[in-house]
């Protein structure tokens, strides 16, 4: 019975901690060692962003483009003061 309740509780602690990955990936973009996340006025701002992540591979105003490995494309957005708004 105890192996059975280990393995109930291990299940539960992968099961929430693939639940917050997604949650993470879905308004966050990884770069290199960094992890980016969008926070409206008190997210990180355009330098912050460049620094981390480097030059996007195309820029529209407040939106850049961000190609990740295996083909993947991150659009982040900015808002008018230059504060990270939301990643796609």
């Amino acid at each position: 019975m105890i192996c059975k309740s280990k393995w109930i509780v291990a299940s539960v602690i992968l099961l929430s901690t693939l639940l917050m990955e997604l949650a993470l990936a879905a308004d966050s973009i990884r770069c290199g060692t960094h992890i980016i996340t969008a926070g409206g006025r008190h997210g990180p701002g355009k330098y912050e962003v460049l620094k981390k992540c480097g030059e996007p591979a195309a820029r529209s105003g407040n939106t850049w483009i961000y190609e990740q490995h295996g083909g993947v494309r991150r659009v982040v957005v900015f808002d008018a003061s230059g504060n990270l708004a939301r990643i796609d």
